[in-house]
């Protein structure tokens, strides 16, 4: 076990970041807060320095939101765990956003019982990630043949909106740190990368079809389109209706 996990506090208002440092009992959970950042963009330029296990992050912040630093720091940091907090009335487009490795979607203003429950649920996953880390190394490597199977069942599940990193690991009896630095090592890439690949690469076939881009986000498993939009963009360099018209 860690004698304690590093917490980052990430919200635009000075207010909300005081309210959470002072008022959750962080030594009693075996966690303390080493850093704070005003907005996605700054918590991006910190972050290797605060090397935080968890992150509280607001999901409305000026320049990069919530949503948008949850996508880059999952792919840079695959172990880190993320809550979201976010407003009442932005909390069904936060929960639109399943494809997004976060473990909890959290109401604002914070109730201390219900963040210090879900701290506690989170610390049990931790403790338990380091024991299987632990476990594995004695047990050695994983097989090549096993990152193939892995792939397949990705290519197989991939149009499912809740696949992630954390339930393929589960399917293969593997903790999610030991899969995430596996699969990088085997593939060169990510899991999230590969993930967004075979979907991007179906993507494109149903724009071929000049199916509509709500239909097509929702069949490959990403049933937010405007997430889907920022994907197939950033995939292909086009939006989704100019990928379209470039075919006919």
């Amino acid at each position: 076990m860690k004698d304690k996990y590093r917490v980052m506090l990430i919200d635009d208002e000075p207010s909300a970041r005081n309210l959470m440092r002072g008022s959750i009992d962080w030594e009693s959970l075996g966690m303390e807060v080493v850093g704070e950042a005003a907005s996605g963009i700054e918590a991006i330029n910190v972050i290797d320095e605060m090397k935080p296990d968890i992150v509280f992050v607001d999901i409305s912040m000026p320049f990069m939101n919530g949503i948008e630093f949850t996508e880059v720091a999952t792919k840079r940091y695959p172990d880190l765990s993320i809550i979201i907090m976010t407003a009442f009335d932005e909390f069904e487009y936060a929960r639109k956003c399943v494809s997004l490795p976060v473990f909890e979607y959290m109401l604002k203003p914070i109730v201390r019982a219900e963040v210090t429950n879900t701290l506690l649920k989170l610390k049990e996953k931790l403790d338990a990630r380091i024991l299987d880390d632990k476990d594995y190394s004695q047990y050695g490597e994983m097989e090549e043949s096993t990152i193939e199977q892995i792939k397949k069942y990705i290519r197989d599940n991939y149009t499912d909106s809740k696949l992630n990193l954390t339930s393929v690991a589960q399917v293969f009896g593997f903790s999610s740190s030991y899969l995430s630095r596996k699969f990088k090592s085997e593939t060169g890439k990510n899991f999230v990368e590969y993930l967004t690949e075979c979907r991007m690469e179906r993507a494109k076939e149903l724009a071929g079809l000049s199916r509509k881009m709500f239909c097509t986000s929702a069949d490959v498993g990403i049933p937010d389109p405007n997430y889907f939009g920022r994907c197939f963009k950033k995939y292909t360099g086009m939006t989704y209706s100019e990928y379209v018209s470039s075919l006919h």
